[in-house]
């Protein structure tokens, strides 16, 4: 399998690496076996002859190849917030590489990114109207700047056609295994074991609902009302804290932070309850309380489900 990894400069260190020795230590991991299975060939391509990391090592960089790659992968910016991110996009390199993914695409190659990444296929167009993720807290400034693709933050892969995103830095790891599950599921099995890695499918539990990067002033004071008002949040109250109808509120927060107020409460409190979990020895019945559900049964039900772990392992964490 042909693989390009199409780096461009200020590129994050780790997400790059991550990509280089997953794929390279299951491609020694398949050479080894009695069986020889599927090999990979990794070839680090730009449209530059060297680029420069984000902690600034230099990285020898070959053109495109004039064979076409089975698939190609953009590793995250070194970036984490929007602004330099959009710098970053109006590169002259960033636009060149941008329109060699379009053609790579056109001609049926599979294009493929995490993190920071996501954001140079979006603005490439490869991501119209196919479902994606993202990292988690570059979420709405994402669906504000990308409207036609179809964002699900909550994965940690997710697979369209042509195209496949993965989720915060080190989904990195979870889109290379991804990759070579494709192929092999049993050397994906090997390779995630010997990284000590387990399968994740979710972004949601590592979330900070009230990190989510905007420019929205409404919205900030709606999630600085919800943050004072917790226990006692309701829609009413909540849009005329903000100055606008119950209807226009619901229609911005869903516009801007891709769910509904009451979805927004609903993280907030859950991510209020884990901290308090992990920090406290406070009852579920007292905590349950503090965040605004009558009774721990609804909570204990909302943190199996948004987590995917009980009480027991929760505090234990």
């Amino acid at each position: 399998m042909h693989i390009g990894i199409l780096v461009l400069d200020g590129v994050f260190d780790l997400g790059l690496s991550s990509i280089l020795d997953t794929l390279a230590l299951a491609d020694r991991i398949s050479a080894s076996s009695i069986d020889r299975g599927p090999r990979f060939r990794i070839e680090i391509i730009g449209v530059r002859s060297e680029v420069r990391t984000q902690h600034g090592l230099v990285v020898p960089v070959g053109r495109p190849p004039d064979a076409r790659p089975d698939i190609v992968i953009v590793p995250a910016m070194g970036c984490s917030q929007p602004t330099p991110l959009a710098a970053i996009l109006s590169r002259d390199d960033t636009l060149e590489a941008s329109e060699r993914l379009r053609i790579w695409h056109r001609a049926g190659v599979d294009v493929a990114a995490a993190c920071t990444g996501t954001y140079v296929l979006a603005n490439a167009g490869v991501l119209d109207g196919a479902p994606a993720t993202t990292s988690w807290w570059l979420s709405a400034d994402f669906r504000t700047r990308f409207p036609r693709v179809q964002l699900d933050e909550s994965k940690m892969v997710v697979p369209g056609p042509g195209v496949v995103t993965a989720g915060a830095a080190l989904a990195h790891v979870d889109l290379s295994l991804w990759l070579i599950r494709r192929i092999s599921p049993e050397l994906a099995s090997t390779t995630a074991r010997y990284l000590l890695c387990d399968r994740r499918s979710s972004q949601a539990a590592y979330a900070i609902v009230d990190q989510l990067a905007h420019n929205d002033v409404a919205v900030e004071c709606f999630e600085r009302w919800s943050r004072e008002h917790m226990a006692t949040f309701n829609i009413t109250d909540a849009a005329k804290a903000v100055g606008m109808s119950e209807r226009t509120l619901q229609r911005h927060v869903q516009h801007v932070l891709g769910r509904s107020p009451l979805a927004y409460i609903q993280d907030l409190r859950i991510s209020h309850a884990i901290h308090r979990l992990q920090t406290s020895d406070a009852t579920i019945d007292r905590i349950a309380e503090e965040v605004g559900y009558k009774d721990a049964a609804t909570l204990r039900s909302l943190l199996r489900r948004k987590t995917g772990r009980g009480m027991r392992e929760l505090r234990g964490r």
